[in-house]
């Protein structure tokens, strides 16, 4: 039977040869490193950047070593460019290209592609193989790789020209990831540092951070003074209340929340319309927080529905709040931090509708909360936005090492 042609679902224009099967060990100079004795103190702090496999993905490193450390145990030197592959504990399977000269420890497996064949690709297909190998050689992902290993894998590989183009592709694909997750971590920072400027601290009236124009002092008030607070409830047995008929009422559960954003929009199940009687309605504009798990964490409805008792309704009756300056409000670590030392009384850290009509808040005027409310949900619009383009993206390079490669 004729050798079936070894080429990838997805190709540059271009390239027509079939791909060469090869080990990783035919292709490569490989070596790994060591650690100098830590009792010797003079083998540390010195000027030469010791790369750990945790490491493997950064510029800066957190240990040095001194010459004499490096000419005194088994780690070795790698140049930037080489390809670097995590052998040991959590990280096994982890792909790095060096961005700096350093010295790698016994972790590491350091591997310099001979010439013809670029580091690039290699990294990209070692990522897209981690699963299999893992799973392969580590029973439930526990455990050390080895060089030996590592050496013995096969892959197809193709001429250098096509490595180097798909190689920097992904390289390329890589930087823009990064640059996502790098904005996104960034606006996560921001509006924690935000949630804690632009509320009062304990003990004071204003803000450290306040929009122009507004100078009067916050007012202190319970929670329970100006909102309605009931808990949810659940028909029982519930699963005789589930239905699939489109007049079925909307039943809100804690994985139906947003890990991004606030408003709940959906639900993934309905209860039967005679199940109202036994729980709570909620209704568009309706604030719920959650009382057990993700503890205190408030979300605003945008459908009608049906909350069980991990939900407790807040309803702002007169109309005293911006509905988003309050969910922003009953979220910000402050407030956290006031449910926990009021449920740190009882035998389960949840909230009940007692607890929560007792915190104490601090309320401006509603011109300051509707501004204060509209710069966190346009902060959380670019969170948001941030995050699918950083999951497109992860998507987008997931399909392709599938489709890319051999």
């Amino acid at each position: 039977m004729t050798e079936q042609v070894k080429v990838p679902e997805i190709r540059f224009a271009g390239f027509t040869d079939p791909w060469e099967q090869r080990k990783l060990g035919d292709v490569t100079d490989s070596f790994s490193g060591g650690t100098p004795d830590g009792s010797h103190a003079s083998y540390y702090g010195g000027s030469i950047p010791f790369i750990r496999s945790a490491e493997i993905n950064s510029d800066k490193t957190e240990l040095f070593l001194t010459e004499k450390g490096l000419d005194n145990s088994s780690a070795k030197i790698v140049e930037r460019g080489t390809v670097l592959y995590a052998l040991y504990g959590a990280t096994s399977g982890e792909v790095g290209i060096a961005a700096i000269k350093g010295a790698i420890n016994q972790a590491i497996l350091a591997l310099s592609p001979h010439t013809g064949n670029d580091p690039l690709f290699l990294a990209s297909w070692l990522r897209r193989e981690k699963a299999r190998i893992v799973d392969t050689y580590l029973q439930g992902g526990q455990g050390n790789l080895s060089g030996s290993i590592v050496k013995e894998l096969s892959f197809a590989l193709p001429q250098q020209k096509e490595q180097q183009v798909i190689g920097s592709f992904f390289s390329h694909l890589d930087n823009l990831i990064t640059l996502h997750q790098r904005k996104y971590d960034k606006l996560v920072v921001f509006k924690k540092s935000m949630l804690e400027k632009m509320f009062p601290k304990d003990g004071e009236s204003v803000p450290e951070i306040r929009f122009a124009g507004f100078t009067d002092p916050w007012e202190q008030r319970k929670l329970g003074e100006l909102v309605v607070i009931e808990r949810g409830g659940s028909p029982r047995p519930i699963d005789e209340y589930i239905t699939d008929d489109t007049n079925g009422l909307n039943w809100v559960k804690i994985g139906d929340a947003p890990s991004l954003g606030r408003y709940i929009s959906k639900t993934s199940e309905k209860i039967k319309p005679e199940g109202l009687s036994k729980t709570r309605q909620v209704h568009p504009g309706d604030l719920i927080l959650s009382n057990s798990m993700s503890f205190g964490r408030p979300y605003i409805m945008a459908i009608e529905g049906c909350i069980h008792d991990g939900w407790l309704l807040i309803r702002d009756e007169p109309k005293s709040f911006d509905p988003m300056y309050l969910c922003h409000m009953l979220g910000t670590p402050k407030m956290l931090n006031q449910y926990r030392m009021l449920a740190s009384g009882s035998t389960v850290n949840n909230l009940n509708k007692e607890l929560v009509s007792n915190a104490s808040i601090l309320m401006p005027c509603k011109s300051e909360q509707k501004v204060i409310g509209q710069f966190f949900n346009h902060l959380d619009d670019l969170i948001t936005l941030h995050q699918r383009k950083l999951e497109l993206l992860q998507n987008i390079k997931k399909s392709l090492l599938d489709k890319m490669f051999v």
